[in-house]
């Protein structure tokens, strides 16, 4: 039965659980980070630009909502077709997988030709509406410009990454990322600084960086190492897989979108309580969030294929030890991170910007905003284990919770109480990752974990 041409390296339901997982984290944690370079790296030179580099900051910051909603669509279908995919796989129905695979392609280029088309025509409104000033707009405005014509091969080579790891190649998943990343910090200064083109220069690099990607996924799916490959016949979008991909990735989705939602409204906000220096006190918070929030959302996303498949191939015992390593990981990671940026917050600022005003409001912003960061890994590891056992309905609505129903109002509201001003707005995440993380992890902890003890063995 089990006699398949798949290797032991594909399939997750031998060996030990943990070595799994963390084969697939090793290299999908470093490929998130590489990929994070690309933007933090661009954040870098130009927040060091001989001049006007705080409001060329502030303008690539408020690009950074529109981004993210781009990068969403990658992950709708991506972060959907994979987990089916590896379910799918689990079952050996390779056909299927194939299908699976073209579907999710077809639907990411179309997606990435009508956002570029869409976001080009309201881009200045848009802009405006999410925090720019006069001084910010324009740097936003050149930014986002070269970044959209480049935006569909951003989805490939994100979208589709998925599939090269969902099929246990995880070091040519992180490839894909090391190239385009490498290409990008070489480039980066070169565009910026040699051509002078700044800004422009920053978009230039990331785009051609991410066509370079793209091409490299491509190659791989079509070739002849794959175990599933990507075939013109199955580029049919097929209709019924399509519902589950969106049913899946909507999770993902929501999370991408709402996060775009909450910096929208944290910009927006911060503009009116602070003006553009709070703004830029933001981009450069959030820029660490994202740095030090990456070895967990690795280690999550590892998780993933390695429950997906047990899951699916009814090996319960071993899809509750995966979630008990899963998240013991990630609560000790992250109270150590929150201890390292109370005690020594400057470095981590000093990376983006090194203007001492922006140094003497960040430190106690940065204080407020990372408070009790270690609930945040509730939430994460809550949500990949609804994500990878493909209870979808659950994965968006504790998305929706954290994000939309606790930050959101939160960071409109709390700059008006006792006086807290623009601390409002940061005090706005500390509380949601206290709620909203306890809510999803007890939630998976009633729901999920009893389910696991009555099927197979």
């Amino acid at each position: 039965m089990h006699m398949h041409s798949t290797t032991t390296d594909s399939d997750f339901s031998k060996g030990s659980v943990r070595g799994n997982i963390l084969r697939l984290a090793g290299p999908m944690t470093l490929a998130q980070l590489i990929n994070l370079l690309y933007n933090i790296i661009d954040r870098m030179y130009i927040g060091h630009l001989p001049e006007n580099s705080t409001p060329a900051l502030t303008g690539l910051g408020l690009t950074f909502p529109i981004i993210t909603i781009v990068t969403a669509f990658s992950n709708l279908f991506g972060m959907g077709g994979s987990p089916l995919f590896s379910i799918a796989r689990g079952k050996r129905e390779e056909e299927q997988a194939g299908r699976i695979m073209g579907t999710t392609f077809s639907m990411l280029v179309i997606a990435g030709v009508v956002l570029t088309v869409l976001v080009m025509l309201i881009k200045e409104p848009l802009l405006y509406l999410f925090g720019a000033s006069d001084q910010t707009f324009p740097y936003a405005d050149q930014y986002l410009s070269i970044y959209l014509l480049g935006s569909t091969f951003v989805m490939i080579s994100l979208g589709m990454n998925n599939f090269i790891n969902a099929q246990g190649f995880a070091r040519k998943g992180m490839l894909t990322v090391l190239i385009g990343a490498v290409l990008n910090i070489i480039l980066d200064p070169i565009f910026i600084f040699v051509f002078g083109m700044g800004v422009r220069g920053a978009a230039l690099a990331t785009i051609l960086s991410q066509l370079v990607s793209a091409i490299w996924v491509l190659h791989f799916l079509v070739g002849k190492q794959a175990v599933v490959r990507l075939t013109r016949p199955n580029l049919r979008v097929h209709w019924p897989l399509l519902k589950n991909i969106l049913g899946l990735g909507t999770s993902g989705f929501v999370m991408s979108v709402t996060n775009g939602l909450v910096q929208i409204a944290c910009n927006a906000t911060l503009q009116t309580w602070g003006g553009d220096i709070y703004v830029a006190v933001m981009t450069v918070i959030n820029s660490i969030r994202e740095v030090v929030s990456m070895p967990v959302n690795g280690l999550t996303n590892a998780a993933q294929p390695v429950l997906g498949f047990n899951y699916g191939a009814g090996e319960y015992r071993r899809v509750k030890t995966g979630i008990r390593f899963m998240s013991i990981i990630c609560v000790v990671y992250t109270t150590l991170i929150w201890i390292i940026l109370l005690i020594f917050p400057r470095p981590f600022i000093h990376l983006f910007n090194s203007s001492a005003d922006l140094l003497k409001l960040g430190v106690p912003a940065m204080t407020v905003y990372f408070f009790g960061f270690f609930m945040m890994s509730l939430q994460f590891s809550g949500q990949s284990t609804f994500v990878a056992l493909g209870r979808s309905k659950n994965a968006v609505f504790f998305s929706l919770f954290r994000k939309v129903i606790i930050v959101v109002p939160l960071t409109l509201l709390l700059p008006h109480v006792g006086g807290l001003g623009v601390y409002g707005v940061f005090l706005a995440e500390p509380v949601s990752n206290f709620i909203g993380g306890a809510a999803c992890f007890i939630t998976m902890m009633r729901t999920v974990w009893p389910a696991l003890g009555e099927k197979k063995r």
